[in-house]
């Protein structure tokens, strides 16, 4: 089944692009056609795959999606040699949310010009990288998505940017049409989860609510009763390391232009971002 996926929340600086990269990598690497498309202003995934050139082109994302617009979604995607197709963002991508909100099914550009034009025709896979800030260009993604992965960072502010997400983006949006969370992603944990350390607190925090618990991968997920075990001093076998941790290679994966596993081909945490391509290919969370 082919599908598309957002990858969003309403923070910055918290792994969407890269969550965004290794996914789109992942899910070709399991032998699909995918495509990335780059709707953040800042052009993380764009910059981050080696086209800086491209986030300042002339021919633009506005060119498919505003009623003047006479080009072909296919006349802008780039092979990026890492056996997934990239849709760039451009530095202009601000304007083209703003022009969006004065037209007719503003919302609905993203889905009817690229999403449904190629998604299981010419790509079994679409991942959208989102921005961090409400507008149309979010509405664009999640219209035309319909599903959603939702990375975190172990920092202050991650719970209450979930939670923004939620009320701001994902129920508003629940009132016009279906919304899927395939998964809630725990990214760059670094602290021993037996300490009151960020790792810890993100953890617990996010098993103990069942309706997130149930969206976090195998590799993010421990039970709720470990911590209680922990502090209680009966907990005899190894820690375990929840979540896609910290790895040097990962930060220069991005510094280098390229996707994890074409970086690093020997990366444990690649065994994550497998996991996590299986779960949208499966439509959810197998525990």
């Amino acid at each position: 089944m082919s599908r598309a996926v957002s990858v969003c929340l309403l923070k910055g600086g918290i792994g969407k692009s890269t969550t965004s990269i290794n996914l789109a990598r992942e899910l070709a690497h399991r032998g699909s056609n995918v495509l990335l498309v780059d709707l953040d202003p800042n052009g993380h995934a764009t910059t981050g795959l080696g086209f800086g050139e491209e986030f300042y082109s002339e021919a633009h994302l506005g060119d498919v999606l505003l009623d003047d617009a006479d080009t072909e979604p296919r006349e802008l995607i780039l092979e990026t040699g890492f056996e997934i197709d990239l849709l760039p963002s451009n530095d202009r991508i601000e304007q083209v949310e703003s022009d969006l909100g004065g037209v007719m099914m503003g919302s609905a550009r993203l889905k009817q010009r690229v999403v449904d034009p190629l998604l299981g025709d010419e790509y079994d896979y679409v991942v959208v990288d989102c921005p961090a800030a409400r507008g149309k260009l979010n509405d664009n993604a999640l219209y035309a998505t319909q599903n959603l992965v939702l990375p975190m960072r172990p920092e202050s502010g991650a719970l209450s940017g979930l939670e923004k997400t939620v009320k701001r983006l994902i129920q508003p949006a629940r009132e016009h049409f279906d919304l899927e969370i395939l998964a809630v992603v725990p990214t760059d944990l670094r602290d021993r989860i037996d300490h009151d350390r960020p790792t810890r607190r993100l953890i617990e925090a996010l098993v103990s609510k069942p309706n997130i618990a149930s969206k976090l991968p195998n590799f993010a997920y421990t039970d709720p009763s470990f911590f209680e075990a922990i502090d209680n001093g009966s907990w005899d076998d190894d820690l375990p390391k929840p979540g896609i941790r910290h790895r040097s290679a990962i930060d220069a994966s991005i510094r280098d232009h390229m996707p994890l596993r074409d970086y690093d081909s020997s990366c444990d945490q690649l065994e994550c971002y497998d996991e996590l391509a299986q779960i949208i290919e499966n439509g959810e969370v197998n525990r």
